[in-house]
């Protein structure tokens, strides 16, 4: 078979997924049950910092925003800002040691 058969018989058939394309696939979910779930996880926020038990105050908005938001699988975190910049400190002083 020369190359032009190849070809020719390549176009005929349908391309094949591979393992990785198939999984993704079959991850997709519709966008709205996507939003219901993520609504869901608001419900799960905690109400301090889970580092130093500051309050949080959802209806507050410079909160909302200065506040950061984790989610791992079904686990909601939240830190406060000064947790945050303490965290970010800590972790720029450790990249000198590296090895």
């Amino acid at each position: 078979m020369n190359r032009k058969q190849r070809k020719r018989a390549a176009r005929r058939r349908p391309r094949r997924r591979n393992a990785r394309s198939r999984a993704l696939a079959s991850k997709k979910r519709d966008p709205k049950q996507l939003m219901a779930d993520k609504v869901q996880l608001f419900g799960k926020l905690p109400r301090a910092c889970d580092l130093c038990q500051e309050p949080f105050d959802k209806k507050d908005k410079s909160m909302a925003l200065s506040w950061s938001v984790v989610v791992r699988q079904e686990t909601v975190r939240l830190f406060c800002p000064v947790c945050v910049n303490k965290v970010q400190t800590l972790i720029n002083k450790g990249e000198g040691y590296e090895s």
